[in-house]
């Protein structure tokens, strides 16, 4: 028998939850700004996104030539480092709720698929949720038959 969470793991995975949440969205909004860069560059458009520089405060300049701050060089390393975030949530959120293996790669590829990580937050929040309340439910004592408990009015 698998092992599940005890009501007292619900603090934690409240917090797991909300960092989970919170990094799903980051990571997914930096993974369509790597797609928007990466069709910027890869494409016969053939841009870079400059921060700051000649052109203006964000410009698209032709490739190799970015003279400021290479915005898109920035949203690259940026999503590597918070997809790490990312999974670190991921891990945190699995590993409280004791969960298959398969479900922690489920989740860790929302950050890798444009706009998967939207779709996967949305379950996950409401499977989560779910589990909370169901740890809840059982934890309540069992109410005892109504005619055993109210008391007999006379008027």
């Amino acid at each position: 028998m698998a092992l599940k969470p005890k009501l007292s793991d619900v603090p934690r995975i409240r917090s797991a939850l909300a960092l989970y949440r919170v990094f799903a969205y980051i990571t997914g909004t930096m993974l369509l700004l790597l797609v928007l860069e990466m069709i910027f560059k890869y494409t016969p458009i053939q841009r870079e996104i400059e921060l700051g520089g000649a052109h203006g405060f964000i410009a698209l300049v032709p490739d190799k030539t970015v003279l400021a701050v290479n915005l898109s060089t920035g949203i690259l390393i940026a999503h590597g480092w918070l997809y790490v975030v990312y999974l670190f949530s991921d891990f945190r959120l699995w590993s409280i709720l004791r969960w298959p293996f398969s479900r922690f790669i489920a989740i860790a590829l929302g950050g890798v698929v444009p706009f998967l990580s939207f779709i996967v937050e949305h379950y996950i929040t409401k499977s989560v949720k779910r589990e909370i309340a169901e740890l809840e439910a059982a934890a309540l004592p069992a109410e005892p038959a109504a005619s055993a408990v109210s008391p007999e009015v006379t008027h």
